[in-house]
Parts: structure tokens; C-alpha cells; sequence
């Protein structure tokens, strides 16, 4: 990263179902350059999964203390639960020059493009409906009115979907994660050379 050039933020939504997970724990793999906020929430941990790692597992009062005092870059009610990010960590490393991936819900997106923050968004779409519905009941982890209720909800993310800068259909995983990859390395090579081309004239700025 340039000297002087701050980090990017990138905002990854996906109904549930699609693999958005999977396909982040990939990305970071990748790219050092890249740091993964972990998101807040109130849900009650699932088999398997660590507080600081999977999610910041918070009580309700302390969420909604961090809302009323602006702990959170953007938050959401969802399910039942709140979800949220922390903006300390997402501001720190942006200020530090790293891009920041964010692995947020649509309300969350829309928050983050309404505080003014410079931030490219990508929607990862589902093969079909019929596919997603497919990967859900494979999991074995949900009640059939939960899978309704997931799969109602996809139908209302994915009409949002239009408004999002980019759009990556997760069929084959290693082919939506290297185009999810080429998008984050377009945007770096972008801000790098408008930073280079602007150097000469830095004192007229």
C-alpha cells in the first residue's frame, strides 16, 4: 500500500444459505492485505463456533448500550437478534491502510453506504432459488418454518441485489471466491495509481 493511502472497506451480503462464510474464511486466506471485521451479535453461540472468531457474542443490554453510545458502524434487528460491527476496528485498520471486509445483511449494507464511508458493496447470489433451498435443508440445523422463513427472506435480498455495485453468482466456490478476489484487487489498483498520478501535483491539492 502507497504511503498516504488508507485502507477500502468491502461489504459482502448474501442470503442466508449461499456460502458467504466459507467464501471469507477463503478470501483471507488469500490476501494478507485483507482483515475480516467480526460482527457483534446477541444470538446464542451454535455448535462449533467461538466467541472473537465466529462473532463478538454480546447481552442485549450491552448491544444496546453500544448503539445508544455509537459503538456500532451499522446494526441491525434480525430473527430475533441484533447483529452489529464495531466501527473501532473497522476505522483502525483503515486508517492503517488495510481493506476491510465486512459480512453484513442488506440493512446492514445500506447503513454503511448512508455514514459516508467509501465502500464498495458485493451481493453473492445463489445458482437458483431451488439450489439455495437445497443447500438449507442439507444443513440439518433448521426447523422446516425456519427454512420458510430463510427462504422468504432470500427472495426479498435478492430483490436488493440491483443496487449493489457488483454481482457474484456462488455456483462453483474457488470460481466466485477468485472473482470476488479480482473485484478487491481492481479496486486496489484503481486507488494506487490515482495516488501515484497525484503525486506531482500533491502541493497544488
Amino acid at each position: 500500500m502507497p504511503e498516504g493511502v488508507s485502507g477500502h472497506l468491502f461489504v459482502l451480503s448474501a442470503p442466508s444459505g449461499v456460502g458467504k462464510s466459507t467464501m471469507v474464511r477463503a478470501l483471507l486466506a488469500r490476501d494478507s492485505r485483507l482483515r475480516f471485521s467480526v460482527s457483534c451479535t446477541t444470538r446464542a453461540p451454535r455448535p462449533g463456533e467461538t466467541d472473537g472468531v465466529d462473532y463478538h457474542f454480546l447481552t442485549r443490554d450491552t448491544f444496546e448500550e453500544g448503539i445508544r453510545g455509537g459503538r456500532f458502524l451499522e446494526w441491525a434487528h434480525v430473527y430475533g437478534h441484533y447483529y452489529g460491527t464495531d466501527r473501532r476496528h473497522v476505522e483502525a485498520w483503515l486508517a492503517d491502510g488495510f481493506d476491510v471486509l465486512l459480512e453484513i445483511d442488506v440493512q446492514g449494507a445500506r447503513k454503511v453506504r448512508a455514514s459516508g464511508l467509501a465502500a464498495t458493496t458485493i451481493f453473492i447470489l445463489p445458482p437458483t432459488l431451488s439450489a439455495l433451498e437445497e443447500r438449507l435443508r442439507r444443513r440439518r440445523t433448521e426447523t422446516e418454518d425456519v427454512i420458510r422463513r430463510r427462504l422468504d427472506a432470500a427472495e426479498a435480498e435478492i430483490r436488493e441485489a440491483p443496487w449493489y455495485d457488483y454481482l457474484v453468482v456462488n455456483d462453483v466456490l474457488e470460481e466466485a471466491v477468485t472473482d470476488v478476489s479480482a473485484i478487491i484487487r481492481a479496486c486496489r489498483c484503481e486507488r494506487t495509481r490515482a495516488h501515484r498520478a497525484l503525486t506531482p501535483f500533491l502541493p497544488l491539492l
